[in-house]
C-alpha cells in the first residue's frame, strides 16, 4: 500500500486558515480605519453670522499611508445623505485642520479636480469665476502646515467665504449652487475619501 506523505496533508486547511485570517484582518484594518477619531478635537458647534451649527461629522482625509487633514462639517441639523446635505437650507461651515505640509497650489489643484470630478461641466464653467478665486486664495501661501487651520463658509444671500488661520480671505464668491459643488468633493458621487465621506455624513 502506498504511503501518505504527512507533509501533504495539512496544506489545504492551512491555506484556508491564512486565507480567512487574511480576510479578517482586513476588515478589521478597513472597520479600525472606518471608526478611527480625527487627532483634532473639533468643537461640538460653530457659528455663522449668529447662526448655531452643530457638527454633523468629521473625519481624516488619507492619501495612501499619509494624513493629508482633518476636516469636520457643520451643519443646521443633522444628515446622514449627501442628498439632505445639498438640499439643507441655512449657513454651513467646513473646517479643516492640516496634519502635514500641505502646498497651497497642489491644495488649490485638487478641490478644483474634486468639483470637476463630482460637477456637470456647464456648471464648472459657469462658476470658473469663483473657482479661480478659490485656487487665487490656497495659491497665495507656499503651504499650509501642520496644525494649521482653514475654513469655508456658505453665508446665505452672500456666498462662500474663505477663512486661513482664521482671517477671512476677501469677500464671499458664488452663489448656494458653486457651495454644493464645493460640498461634492467629500460627498459626491466620486468623493476625495469614501472613508471621510462616510464620517462627515455621521455614518460610521
Amino acid at each position: 500500500m502506498p504511503s501518505t506523505s504527512p507533509a501533504r496533508l495539512p496544506i489545504r486547511p492551512l491555506a484556508r486558515h491564512a486565507a480567512a485570517a487574511m480576510a479578517l484582518a482586513a476588515g478589521l484594518w478597513v472597520a479600525a480605519a472606518h471608526a478611527s477619531p480625527t487627532t483634532t478635537k473639533f468643537e461640538p458647534t460653530a457659528e455663522v453670522l449668529g447662526t448655531k451649527l452643530q457638527m454633523n461629522g468629521a473625519g481624516t482625509r488619507r492619501r495612501g499611508i499619509f494624513n493629508g487633514y482633518d476636516m469636520a462639517l457643520y451643519t443646521t441639523r443633522k444628515v446622514t445623505t449627501a442628498e439632505e446635505l445639498l438640499v439643507l437650507p441655512g449657513p454651513k461651515k467646513l473646517h479643516f485642520v492640516a496634519l502635514r505640509d500641505l502646498p497651497g497650489t497642489e491644495l488649490g489643484r485638487l478641490f478644483i479636480k474634486g468639483m470637476g470630478e463630482n460637477s456637470p461641466k456647464e456648471l464648472t464653467q459657469k462658476h470658473s469665476l469663483s473657482s479661480l478665486r478659490l485656487i487665487e486664495i490656497f495659491s497665495g501661501r507656499p503651504k499650509v502646515a501642520p496644525g494649521e487651520s482653514f475654513a469655508m463658509e456658505f453665508i446665505p444671500g452672500k456666498g462662500t467665504l474663505f477663512y486661513i488661520l482664521g482671517k477671512p480671505q476677501g469677500e464671499p464668491v458664488g452663489d448656494a449652487e458653486f457651495f454644493q459643488m464645493v460640498l461634492k468633493i467629500w460627498v459626491g458621487q466620486a468623493p476625495a475619501d469614501s472613508l471621510l465621506k462616510e464620517s462627515l455624513l455621521g455614518r460610521e
